[in-house]
């Protein structure tokens, strides 16, 4: 009888040893990444509202001039000082956030079918140096 309570014993030891390490052959390879659904940009408040700023808090501005939604009209010497807000190759649309390819075959950020981009004028984060109205250039706002 004793024999047996020290084999039941043993057994309920390694079963239990076996079962807390998973299948007890190994570790189980861990879970897949889950996919990145980061935003490109976030909403901040200011005194004349909210805007859109980039990941480092840059103001990010739209171009009235970019309608379709699937291009931008800012492109060559204009990037100098609108600078498209850059998609990697393996960005995906995320709730109003779209992606879009360029004219040198680069990709860019859209929110709500606008290409995104920040002003050369602005130097650190909060400036708004770009709204330039007369040039058609608006601040991105969380309505537009």
């Amino acid at each position: 009888m004793l024999r047996f309570l020290v084999v039941a014993a043993a057994l309920a030891l390694s079963t239990g040893h076996a079962l807390a390490n998973g299948h007890g052959g190994g570790d189980a390879p861990p879970p897949p990444k889950p996919e990145a659904t980061t935003a490109p940009a976030k909403v901040v408040i200011t005194k004349q509202g909210p805007k859109l700023v980039d990941l480092k808090g840059m103001t990010l501005y739209y171009y009235e001039r970019d309608t379709t939604g699937k291009s931008s009209n800012c492109n060559g010497k204009c990037t100098e000082s609108w600078v498209p807000l850059p998609a990697t190759t393996d960005a995906r649309a995320i709730g109003d956030f779209t992606v879009i390819s360029r004219d040198d075959g680069s990709r860019m950020w859209a929110y709500r079918y606008r290409p995104l981009y920040t002003s050369a004028a602005d130097k650190t984060p909060g400036d708004a140096n770009g709204n330039a109205t007369t040039l058609q250039w608006r601040i991105a706002r969380p309505e537009n």
